[in-house]
């Protein structure tokens, strides 16, 4: 008999299906169990979750702005701006030391030139070359001719101090005081040794490398500034006619309030015509350079006195073979600093007039720097009337000497 006959196989059929089902659930609640113990990550004592405030933390770390090394990125950016200074300064000093060099090697250069061309060698250059360089509060460089020998004294008698006390204001107050001129045509000629004479007496002579002319007067301007820029380390240097009176004392408490600044060109600003007719008075040739007849000049310092800073005049000591000289003097001044990052300074005490018009003033408390008559660019008979000026208008001998610069 088979086993289907029998019934037993359908039986165990039955009893199959349902051990089946039965292993297949467990099978299945047993992987799941599998499941849950495999893939739960256990919180370790050493990793935290990460909450809100440090998800932010995180944050701006990635974008490097975190508080704690944020100190650091602010101490790097200093020490990065101290070099930046350091580097600036090295500069700064670096420049100084190339400027000191070129007024050397100027000074070396005019005693050579004095020696080929048979000048005795001044007594300025001889102590510049034998000894180290004196810092001083101004030059003033007093601009004169072979024929203003009356006018020279006159300042002398007036407010130009003579022989120990002119040594006594270069060393104790830092201000020289000088009489320009050059040479004559002829050189070694009367002209030139009665300077010589002159010079030996009184000692307050600057002999420049120039040919003296009227028509020369721009080039002996330049000329002058660099000469006195390689003979004295001075703060300022200044250019005054012989026939102007000069009060020392108040010219130099006047520049001292420019002393912080670096370029400055200081005097009585002016714009007068340029004048195209021959034969005229200040004719300027090279007129067309400013436009249409009838044009004014730029604005410039009158040429009885004006002052300028030191690194005003070494610019010009170093660029002195390309400066370009018009017929005026004090135009061309003004010409060579249009373009620089120069400041003019318009200070109308260095232009007053003679009394009675600097005697109010005086009187008001306002003391001028300089008086002169507009109608003669000077002192009308200066050698004559600078007197009677000094008189009412001069600041006083005890001005000078207790003057604080």
């Amino acid at each position: 008999m088979s086993l289907k006959s029998r019934g037993e196989l359908p039986s165990r059929s039955v009893i199959s299906q349902k051990w089946t089902l039965l292993l297949c659930v467990g099978c299945f609640c047993a992987g799941m169990l599998f499941t849950n113990r495999m893939w739960a990550v256990p919180e370790s004592k050493g990793i935290t979750r990460t909450t809100a405030v440090e998800a932010e933390k995180l944050k701006l770390v990635s974008e490097g702005c975190d508080p704690k090394t944020q100190k650091f990125v602010k101490r790097d950016s200093k020490d990065i701006i101290g070099e930046v200074h350091k580097t600036h300064h090295a500069i700064q000093t670096l420049d100084k030391t190339i400027s000191n060099l070129e007024m050397e090697l100027a000074a070396a250069r005019a005693a050579q030139e004095s020696i080929v061309n048979g000048s005795p060698i001044s007594e300025d250059l001889q102590k510049t070359e034998s000894s180290g360089r004196k810092r001083y509060l101004m030059v003033v460089g007093i601009n004169t001719a072979f024929s203003s020998r009356k006018r020279r004294d006159s300042v002398r008698a007036t407010w130009m101090p003579q022989g120990e006390k002119r040594k006594k204001l270069e060393e104790e107050k830092g201000i020289i005081i000088r009489f320009v001129i050059g040479h004559s045509a002829t050189s070694g000629g009367i002209l030139d040794r009665a300077i010589e004479a002159e010079d030996k007496k009184h000692g307050d002579f600057l002999r420049l490398e120039h040919v003296e002319g009227y028509l020369e007067l721009s080039a002996k301007t330049k000329i002058y500034f660099a000469t006195a820029v390689a003979l004295w380390d001075a703060e300022f240097y200044i250019k005054v006619d012989d026939d102007v009176h000069v009060n020392i004392a108040t010219l130099g408490e006047t520049l001292v309030r420019h002393r912080k600044k670096p370029r400055v060109y200081i005097g009585c600003m002016k714009s007068g015509p340029v004048l195209a007719q021959k034969g005229v008075r200040y004719h300027e040739p090279e007129y067309w350079k400013f436009g249409e007849a009838g044009n004014k000049y730029f604005r410039h310092a009158t040429g009885q006195l004006y002052a300028i800073s030191k690194d005003l005049a070494r610019y010009i000591s170093i660029n002195q073979h390309v400066l370009h000289k018009y017929a005026n003097e004090d135009v061309s001044l003004g010409s060579w600093f249009i373009g620089l990052d120069a400041e003019h300074i318009d200070d109308r005490r260095l232009c007053c007039g003679t009394p009675p018009d600097c005697e109010w003033k005086a009187q008001a408390g306002n003391v001028c720097v300089a008086s002169f008559d507009w109608s003669c660019s000077g002192i009308c008979r200066s050698s004559e009337r600078i007197k009677d000026v000094h008189r009412r208008c001069g600041e006083g001998e005890n001005a000078l000497w207790n003057a604080v610069f």
